[in-house]
């Protein structure tokens, strides 16, 4: 029985170019079993593995935090709605070590710490976006839209951005490219990520047509 092995790097490449190459494949792998030479015994062939690039890179989309998911709720759920929007885009969640020893610092300085960590975490090329009350707010709809036109524009990660518990420094503010708000009403900076992580994997799904979202 004749195996036509390969194998398609599907991070790299779009949906569209992937089943493009997996219909080629199972096409050509029947036919070659379907080849008959010599005494009746079919002619086996080993085609060689194949690694397709894209030119360009797949977006991802990573939630930046400052200290981990206390709650376990809270984390159960972050992971389930990251895990269904991965899906559709990479996504991943990083998570920044919490500042030890507090106490001692003042508000303004505990956000200058955090700010330097987040500062470090930001990569060239990165899109950072701060998860700000003072920020834009979208509707459901709306907010998928904008997350659209990101993902068209943004090369490498386009960086959501969760403070610590008194928000962020004076440079992060001024090194981030954009700033939303989730609501009008204030969360805990823990529960922020839970109400992104599920917006964001909607607004996936309102891209894709999917049966998640209703109007």
């Amino acid at each position: 029985m004749v195996t036509v092995a390969y194998v398609l790097c599907k991070r790299e490449v779009d949906q569209t170019v992937y089943q493009i190459f997996h219909n080629f494949f199972v096409h050509l792998d029947s036919i070659i079993k379907g080849f008959v030479c010599g005494k009746g015994k079919y002619y086996s062939y080993l085609c060689k593995s194949y690694t397709i690039k894209s030119d360009k890179k797949r977006m991802k989309i990573t939630l930046l935090v400052v200290g981990r998911t206390a709650d376990r709720l809270y984390a159960e759920g972050i992971r389930d709605y990251l895990e269904r929007a991965g899906h559709y885009v990479p996504c991943e969640m990083e998570v920044i070590p919490e500042l030890k020893n507090t106490k001692s610092l003042s508000r303004e300085q505990q956000k200058e710490k955090e700010g330097e960590l987040i500062l470090k975490a930001i990569q060239p090329g990165d899109c950072a976006v701060l998860l700000d009350e003072h920020g834009k707010e979208f509707r459901s709809v709306e907010f998928a839209a904008w997350v659209e036109k990101k993902m068209h524009a943004v090369n490498r990660r386009l960086v959501f951005v969760v403070g610590g518990p008194y928000g962020f420094s004076p440079a992060v503010y001024q090194a981030a490219q954009d700033k939303i708000s989730l609501s009008k009403m204030t969360f805990s900076h823990q529960m922020v990520r839970l109400v992104f992580a599920e917006q964001l994997y909607r607004a996936m799904n309102i891209l894709n047509n999917g049966p998640y979202h209703h109007e």
